[in-house]
């Protein structure tokens, strides 16, 4: 069974990027476990002296979440053409250690304007040495109210690219897992 952890990088209760990260937990096909992280607002904001035997609880559970993961997926909004500082900053706790190097990860989004913040997300985490699955999933949410993003994530076409979008990531992270070995 592989475990997989799925990072909202928004902050906002009515967020279009957690609810679909819920539903791609929701969607799991047999064989994989995914997991939302919930904690990205209670991470410190990183100060490279707070790390080692300093780390706050809070980055350090994040820090543990990643390290156990088979895979990380995550999905994020764009703020003034970049990625959102809480997800930068949850990131930066990850850089100086091994959690990230050669750990498999794929973007979801949940707007199809998201352009400059995929850009800088995909550098961010190729700099950090994670291994980016070229796949990506796309539902477009963005504007949608609460009611009209879960009837669009419940619709079976949107469900079925969520497990197929999966399925994909999880066949990178195995064929991953044999080239490593």
């Amino acid at each position: 069974m592989l475990n997989i952890l799925a990072i909202s990088g928004s902050l906002r209760a009515a967020s279009t990027n957690s609810a679909l990260v819920a539903a791609l937990a929701r969607n799991a096909p047999s064989g994989c476990s995914v997991t939302v992280y919930d904690g990205l607002g209670h991470v410190p904001i990183f100060n490279p002296d707070d790390e080692g035997e300093r780390t706050p609880h809070e980055a350090a559970a994040l820090i543990d979440a990643v390290t156990r993961s088979d895979g990380i997926v995550v999905s994020c909004p764009e703020y003034a053409h970049g990625v959102p500082g809480g997800l930068k900053n949850a990131l930066d706790w990850l850089v100086s250690r091994d959690a990230a190097i050669a750990k498999p990860a794929m973007l979801a989004h949940a707007s199809p304007r998201s352009l400059f913040a995929r850009a800088a997300l995909a550098e961010i985490m190729r700099t950090m040495s994670f291994a980016l699955c070229e796949g990506e999933l796309e539902i477009a949410l963005l504007g949608k109210k609460p009611p009209e993003v879960e009837m669009i994530l419940g619709e079976e076409a949107n469900q079925q690219a969520m497990r197929e979008a999966l399925q994909g990531f999880v066949s990178f992270i195995r064929a991953n897992a044999t080239s490593s070995s």
